[in-house]
């Protein structure tokens, strides 16, 4: 049997990971929206750039002021396997209404749960959402 010797001084070390310029762990901000049945929803508050990759889950789209006050711009779900896409489907809607801030839903487990909360905060947001983010917000 033939052995080889190989000298560890040349191996270089592997590179650093490359930073991505987020801060971790990322920010824990919570905010209770109402749906129209009067039940609460805990939401985790991210910025749209600072957003994780999401699972399944219920989103609302809101644009935050100076003032700190809070519109609601699109409330949406999640319906991918891939977290990435979810992602990229909520970062894009965002960009396009304005949005500055991401609120997740993670509470609810089922398709039908999520839903359900879908509505339930669209119903409860009705009189804040113009006719079109409604219509889209459905497709």
């Amino acid at each position: 049997m033939a052995a080889k010797v190989i000298s560890l001084a040349r191996v270089q070390p592997a590179p650093a990971p490359v930073s991505l310029g987020l801060p971790q762990p990322l920010p824990a901000r919570q905010h209770l929206w109402r749906g129209a049945s009067g039940r609460g929803y805990v939401h985790s508050v991210y910025s749209l750039l600072e957003c994780p990759p999401l699972p399944k889950a219920t989103y609302v789209l809101v644009r935050r002021g100076r003032n700190g006050r809070r519109r609601v711009l699109h409330v949406g779900l999640g319906q991918s396997e891939a977290a990435t896409l979810n992602l990229a489907c909520v970062r894009q809607r965002g960009a396009q209404l304005g949005a500055n801030e991401v609120h997740v839903h993670f509470s609810a487990k089922s398709d039908a749960a999520r839903a359900l909360v879908v509505y339930d905060l669209r119903a409860g947001q009705s009189g804040k959402l113009g006719p079109a983010s409604l219509q889209r917000a459905s497709a």
